[in-house]
């Protein structure tokens, strides 16, 4: 075995120092070869890979996660290589590995930093058992268009929640040490903006003025670091004409120079070879040089590093200090991990959780997903003891698979328990009649509904399972027309016919254009794709065992046509007002040209969205009242408090997620309506009341202004406080300088 990769101390060195004793003693080459991460899917990889590997032309692997193909070559790197420097092993472990969890934009519905720390801790547990070291995840782009396929990995449209959470799933990755027992090392993506794709298709221009870059896009990913993520992926797409992977103003600036980041940058699939087909590079060893120097380190599958990067450094083209510390930050990453000292391993083989553990944090986060949206009459919870029989109708009642969502490669759908399995469990067969109606979301043969309306007709209430598949959202599966596919609105309109409680339960990727379902249906769940546990939580949910407390990440839109919509848009020059709204339906044929309403709306959908961000319903009811601050006034480096009351005026014990927003009404850069700066869960009983506060300081008062300072500005502000971003409880201070 060679023996420079293991000459340094591991006692005593530190990883960078340990790093560069091996660095000291490679070629052109092999530091290249370590900036070179390639496909080890597919038959055979040890003999497709093998003699690169031995070569040291390869320091990473993805899409291989069987563990003895990963120990022949973790071997041929450790033992045929000349330095012995072990490959780094990744994998998109986005919401679990082989258990799974709900979607990221489920997770968010929880607003819970705990429960996401606890399943991307779960996942990084599987994971690093099966020889997986470095996860992509979590993405944390800020996501307001429901048609784009990769809102489903996102954190919401918030950029105060998406840092929150973004930061939990992070420390749960990674844990305190990146050598422990069932690490990854995280890898947050897409820097920046790949959320704002133009018209919500993937891969597509961003133009981003950098007020909003600054304000709203980038937040969630300096919290991601400032939360020790190790490494950060780059956007497929242009930022105003510079594509991200060759944006030095991104990777360089911001992220280099004014955040001080120093991990490791790696290119999305292909993005540096991409740079020619964006019209950036006129050829494969300019688009290489484009990346290094904007402060790309690895190159993901296309192979520009590794071509050309040596032959460049000795022509002068690109500097040999440039290369080591590219080199230096991957290997020291590696050395972090503890690879050098375990490069098969055998620390991780038993840091996967029980299944029975896993097992039971995927139901709890599940159930804490799941958003109730409508509930007509106390519809649900459905008394399970007076139900003789249950009608459950629908193409998502019982799929295994499609249930557990996009971007789940190792997912195990053995471990699903879908709708029908959970109700059949709590119920009992007899008592539970299911006809599918639809042999797919898409399908448009109305063959089944005979058998789902016979269902129906002799039960006492029908759950009917709706939404989308997998398939029909994540990467490059993005959507124009986001209805419900298929013949599921016929489903509805002859479920509703014969006059039994329709419950209807949503399993999608993404937000759906709601308005025609809610017309149909008595209540409405939206249970995003839920994972393995999605059916137990289901029950949970539908029997009352668990009183949702979920809340939006992201508004759902009226229609189409209202995209992008969301919650912190700016108040324009001529903001909606309620009562000049003209709807299209009102205006007189003929009638003489003029502005009606002369305010920003949509005169066929208004200016509302069908639900806002922060919105979600419960069993109970919660009141809010006296809201109040500390004071009028407050100087810069104080505390304010504003504080409210929350009562439980309903009869059921619940929890309330209970949000807080702030206005700028006046600054030197005009500022969103209404921002998210604070929200707490409390749980309280059946007629309980109790005072919620929260702390403002001058940094939650702060924005980047027109020179990129960091600052809150001296002036009036507003607060509001309630159970979503709609909240009408309002009082106003000011800071003084």
């Amino acid at each position: 075995m060679a023996d420079a990769a293991h000459a340094a101390d591991p006692q005593t060195d530190a990883p960078q120092r340990r790093a560069e004793a091996v660095l000291a003693r490679m070629t052109l080459e092999e530091k290249a070869g370590q900036l070179h991460t390639v496909d080890a899917s597919g038959p055979d990889p040890a003999g497709r890979l093998g003699p690169e590997i031995a070569s040291g032309r390869i320091g990473a692997v993805i899409n291989q996660v069987d563990p003895q193909t990963l120990r022949g070559l973790q071997r041929i790197a450790v033992e045929e290589s000349r330095l012995g420097v072990p490959l780094l092993v990744s994998r998109d472990v986005i919401h679990g590995f082989n258990t799974i969890f709900p979607l990221p934009i489920g997770q968010a519905c929880s607003w819970n930093p705990d429960l996401v720390r606890d399943c991307a801790r779960a996942a990084a547990g599987e994971a690093a058992a099966s020889g997986v070291r470095w996860t992509f995840a979590p993405m944390v782009d800020i996501a307001r268009d429901a048609r784009w396929g990769r809102i489903a990995e996102s954190l919401g449209e918030d950029p105060l929640l998406a840092s929150v959470l973004g930061a939990a799933m992070v420390e749960g990755f990674q844990g305190d040490d990146l050598a422990a027992p069932g690490t990854l090392a995280a890898c947050v993506k897409h820097f920046a903006g790949y959320g704002a794709s133009e018209g919500g298709r993937d891969y597509d221009a961003t133009n981003i003025p950098d007020n909003e870059l600054r304000n709203t896009y980038l937040p969630p990913f300096k919290a991601a670091l400032n939360a020790g993520a190790a490494s950060i992926m780059t956007s497929f797409g242009d930022i105003d004409g510079v594509p991200a992977t060759g944006n030095g103003y991104l990777l360089g600036d911001i992220l280099r120079g004014e955040w001080d980041f120093d991990g490791v940058v790696i290119s999305d699939w292909d993005s540096i070879g991409q740079l020619i087909t964006h019209g950036l590079s006129e050829d494969m060893a300019a688009a290489a040089r484009e990346a290094a120097e904007a402060g790309v380190d690895m190159d993901m599958m296309s192979s520009a590093f590794i071509e050309h990067l040596p032959e460049m450094v000795r022509a002068g083209a690109v500097d040999e200090s440039r290369l080591d510390a590219m080199a230096l930050r991957v290997l020291t990453l590696k050395a972090a991990l503890g690879l050098f000292d375990d490069p098969y391993g055998k620390t991780h083989e038993g840091a996967a959780p029980t299944r029975e553990a896993a097992r039971d944090l995927a139901r709890r986060a599940a159930r804490e997903s799941l958003v109730l949206l409508k509930n007509d009459a106390g519809a649900l919870p459905l008394d399970f003891g007076a139900i003789d029989r249950l009608a459950l109708v629908g193409p998502m009642a019982d799929q295994p698979y499609e249930q557990m969502g996009t971007w789940v490669f190792d997912g195990d759908e053995t471990r699903s328990v879908t709708p029908l399995k959970a109700l059949q469990d709590a119920l009992g067969e007899d008592r539970v009649a299911f006809a599918p109606a639809l042999e797919t979301t898409r399908s448009r043969d109305r063959s089944g509904f005979k058998a789902a309306v016979e269902a129906a007709g002799m039960s006492d209430a029908v759950l009917v399972c709706l939404g989308e598949e997998a398939i029909l959202s994540g990467e490059a599966h993005c959507r124009a027309d986001i209805t419900l596919p298929g013949a599921q609105l016929e489903l509805l309109d002859a479920l509703r016919e014969t006059g039994k409680p329709v419950v209807a339960i949503i399993m999608a990727g993404r937000p759906l254009t709601l308005a025609p379902v809610l017309e149909r249906v008595d209540a409405l769940i939206y249970a995003w794709h839920a994972g393995n546990m999605a059916g137990p939580a289901l029950v949970d949910v539908v029997s009352g065992a668990f009183n949702p407390a979920a809340k939006l990440p992201v508004s759902f839109p009226r229609s189409v046509g209202q995209i992008p919509i969301h919650y912190n848009r700016k108040n324009t020059g001529r903001p909606p007002v309620a009562e000049q709204i003209m709807h299209i339906d009102d205006i007189e044929v003929g009638a003489s040209q003029t502005s009606f309403g002369m305010s920003a709306f949509h005169l066929d959908d208004g200016y509302t969205p069908q639900f806002p961000f922060g919105f979600g319903l419960s069993y109970t009811r919660f009141d809010y009242s006296d809201l109040t601050l500390s004071a009028d006034e407050m100087n810069r480096g104080d505390t304010l408090t504003a504080s409210v009351t929350v009562t439980n005026a309903g009869d059921r014990e619940g929890t309330e997620i209970v949000q807080l927003y702030i206005r700028d009404p006046a600054a030197s850069l005009t500022r969103p309506v209404r921002e998210l700066k604070g929200f707490q869960h409390i749980m309280l009983k059946a007629g309980e009341r109790r005072t919620v506060r929260f702390d403002l300081t001058e940094r939650d008062l702060a924005f980047s202004g027109r020179d990129r300072r960091v600052r809150a500005e001296a002036g009036a502000f507003d607060v509001w406080a309630g159970g979503d971003s709609t909240a009408a409880l309002h009082a106003r201070f000011v800071l003084r300088d």
